[in-house]
């Protein structure tokens, strides 16, 4: 019994650490690491002033982006890249259609001229078989990786690409913000502001582990062709450059947005597909020479969330065994009344829109399961290197 106990309070302190007390540790690094830069940047001789770039400084950059059916989408893409605020002669687009079979060649072909290029790959092999093809016809020295539903804000390819004037960075991040429904608000929107947060943090402590694929930036010399059989390339591609002993880093100023999937039952399916994909590149990154601060932040951001759902697990079935002893009844009631709250936001998910957070516990616990899913997935060898969009 002292073993279930001792198991029990380890698995439910880890669930604490990896939701609550991970970003109050991260909070207070940021604040005391913040404090540091504002003392020496009022004390040193450094120019403060910070030239916006001309346009003859602006290096040239060439977008990169893997599409499948996005006829729904494509129109609304092109109007934004032509948007863009960006010498129009220092911006190549490259859009390879993997496989499409809806309008998505057509409007592609409307649109094609020397600096909007178009590469129609006939069979369906994934989104890394189509990046790959893409970046090695890319002409430029900075690559923007994109979605086809994501839409940049008119000043985001400047903030992304002014990071390297340093030759020590590799990769820049860009913040992704959504749109939607009222479900999705509820849901996936409370989770990027909470995972925005941490991002924020964990990159003014040089710690940026992984870029959101909608929107971030690669010096080219970075790139490596991905794996046939990857699923997940925004974490491969960072983890890359870092191998190769480049800096990581995130811009919150430079922002896409996007639709966010209408309902929890949709993010579910995609949930289970990067959980497939982060399980699968784990092991190939074993090796990754993570130091300090950045490893620290990788234990606790991604492997231990990683693992909640086997703590979920443990903590319920060594509860229940512990039932009569002591407080644990009541340690069980509060774990099924949690339980509860989340199938009421099931069952009555469309009533509960209006009602703030009150789909939260229906969200973290679908969200859990579909790591559970995908891990089982990846054991069994059932990965799929292609994609569908959550519309």
């Amino acid at each position: 019994m002292i073993f279930l106990e001792y198991t029990f309070w380890i698995c439910l302190a880890l669930i604490t650490y990896v939701y609550l007390l991970y970003p109050v540790v991260l909070f207070v690094s940021y604040a005391v690491a913040q404090i540091r830069r504002d003392w020496c940047y009022l004390h040193g001789r450094r120019n403060r002033r910070v030239a916006r770039a001309d346009n003859q400084q602006l290096p040239a950059v060439s977008f990169v982006i893997a599409a499948y059916n996005e006829e729904s989408v494509l129109r609304n893409k092109i109007a934004n890249l032509q948007a863009l605020d960006y010498p129009q002669e220092k911006l190549e687009v490259i859009i390879v259609s993997d496989g499409s079979t809806d309008g998505t060649n057509e409007i592609l072909r409307s649109a094609e001229t020397y600096r909007f290029r178009v590469f129609v790959l006939e069979q369906r092999r994934g989104k890394a078989n189509a990046l790959n093809h893409g970046c090695a016809k890319a002409h430029h020295e900075v690559l923007i990786f994109s979605d086809a539903s994501t839409l940049f804000a008119p000043d985001a390819v400047r903030h992304l690409v002014r990071h390297f004037a340093d030759p020590e960075v590799g990769v820049v991040c860009g913040s992704l913000q959504f749109e939607g429904t009222e479900e999705s608000k509820q849901t996936d929107g409370v989770y990027w502001k909470y995972e925005s947060m941490l991002r924020l943090m964990e990159a003014r402590l040089g710690a940026t582990l992984t870029a959101s694929g909608a929107i971030y930036a690669l010096r080219r010399t970075c790139y490596q062709p991905l794996p046939p059989d990857s699923i997940i390339e925004d974490f491969l591609v960072p983890m890359n450059a870092r191998v190769q002993g480049f800096r990581v880093i995130y811009d919150p100023e430079a922002v896409g947005s996007e639709f966010a999937a209408a309902t929890v039952a949709e993010e579910f399916t995609r949930r289970v597909r990067l959980a497939v994909g982060s399980f699968h590149a784990l092991r190939d990154f074993l090796h990754v020479p993570l130091r300090g601060f950045t490893m620290f932040a990788f234990v606790s951001h991604k492997l231990l969330r990683w693992l909640v759902p086997f703590f979920l697990i443990t903590i319920l079935v060594s509860n229940a065994l512990l039932i009569n002893r002591s407080y644990y009844g009541v340690l069980l009631v509060g774990q099924v009344s949690f339980y509860l709250w989340a199938s009421l936001g099931y069952l009555f998910r469309k009533r509960m829109q209006g009602v703030r957070f009150a789909l939260v516990g229906y969200f973290l616990l679908a969200m859990n399961l579909a790591f559970l899913v995908g891990f089982f997935r990846n054991l069994a060898g059932r990965q799929e290197v292609t994609w569908q969009r959550v519309n």
